[in-house]
């Protein structure tokens, strides 16, 4: 895949070698204050961007057990999801070791504790591990092999009837993402749709066989 710039100045570089320029986001999330410390080389630094901020506004939450957020940036679905459910265990995770360490600066800000922020590609960090739900905003200009390999591998990582949910753009990526997750779930169902973004939710059907290839 051809970068148009350096790798470590995009938000899915491990280390980003950009100087770090900090900033201070505090806005509403289901009506709900937050304030999110961001930073150069983390994604959508200046503000809640509209498919995250729909995610949150959409997602379903289970009543208790453990949810995950994949690809979690400086932490806007993680927090919110502990702050609108405190029975949920939380674990958020990210490549990327500056969205990281800004991660876990807004969960001591947001003064939230049912949280843990983890590094890593992808499903790593929590190997061998199943939650109740996942909720992701996939890195996209990382490339549809990766989001792909989001959608593929989260059945492994959910208990049974346990929810993935993922925000999507509809018009770029929306219909073959929507099959991908029909192919690998055997069902979704659009949460909501707005501003151009779409919120799908699969749920993993007891005894269901994920249709996966290389």
């Amino acid at each position: 895949m051809r970068l148009h710039r350096r790798e470590e100045d995009h938000y899915y570089a491990r280390r980003p070698k950009s100087k770090p320029r900090l900033a201070l986001i505090r806005t509403h999330l289901r009506g709900h204050p937050f304030e999110f410390m961001t930073s150069s080389s983390v994604f959508s630094k200046k503000r809640v961007d509209s498919g995250t901020r729909l995610l949150i506004e959409a997602m379903t939450l289970p009543q208790r057990g453990d949810l995950l957020d994949l690809g979690c940036g400086y932490g806007p679905v993680g927090i919110a999801a502990a702050t609108f459910n405190p029975n949920l265990r939380v674990t958020m995770i990210d490549v990327n070791e500056r969205a990281v360490w800004l991660a876990r600066e807004n969960v001591k800000r947001n003064q939230i504790h049912n949280v843990e922020v983890r590094r890593g590609f992808l499903y790593e960090p929590v190997k061998n591990t199943t939650f109740s739900g996942i909720v992701c905003n996939p890195p996209i200009s990382a490339g549809m092999k990766v989001v792909a390999a989001i959608i593929k591998e989260a059945p492994e990582h959910l208990e049974q009837n346990g929810s993935f949910q993922i925000v999507v753009k509809s018009k770029i990526e929306g219909k073959r993402l929507q099959d991908e997750l029909k192919t690998v779930f055997g069902n979704v169902n659009i949460l909501d749709r707005k501003g151009g973004y779409r919120v799908l939710l699969s749920k993993k059907a007891k005894n269901r066989v994920s249709a996966i290839s290389d």
